[in-house]
């Protein structure tokens, strides 16, 4: 396993195919690196000198924008349209699809996990003041 850019990278995959396991970058992008490090796709990993690694890392950090980064941009985002109130910031806060699916039949998963959990609370509140009128009872 080679540590990469906060990721591990199995050894045993070809390059382009292991820099897909980088949050942020596809197949596309992999490939493109390659082609600007002149590094063969078909080479595995464990193949690659420690310049070559070097080479990568900071080719990766100054044209991409990955991991941790690319993760707290894509929250900011969402959080921003969930400040200015539009439809697609109400619809990331009610956990439904976004982008104009139906929810007829699909997303029935997330409505269904969202009930239990409304039946849980609703279960909850009731227990605190079942507990509270039997203390109240007592006196």
């Amino acid at each position: 396993m080679v540590y990469l850019l906060h990721t591990n990278l199995n050894n045993k995959k070809k390059v382009s195919l292991a820099l897909c396991d980088i949050y942020g970058l596809g197949n596309f992008q992999s490939k493109q690196i390659c082609m600007q490090l002149g590094i063969s796709e078909n080479i595995r990993i464990k193949q690659l000198t420690g310049f070559q690694l070097e080479q990568l890392t900071q080719l990766i950090t100054q044209e991409y924008n990955i991991g941790v980064d690319l993760r707290r941009a894509v929250q900011q985002n969402i959080q921003r349209l969930v400040k200015i109130a539009s439809y697609r910031g109400f619809r990331h806060t009610e956990g439904l699809p976004v982008r104009g699916q139906r929810t007829h039949g699909n997303s029935r998963t997330v409505r269904k996990l969202k009930l239990n959990i409304m039946t849980l609370v609703k279960r909850a509140n009731q227990n605190i003041r079942s507990s509270g009128q039997k203390k109240n009872k007592k006196k």
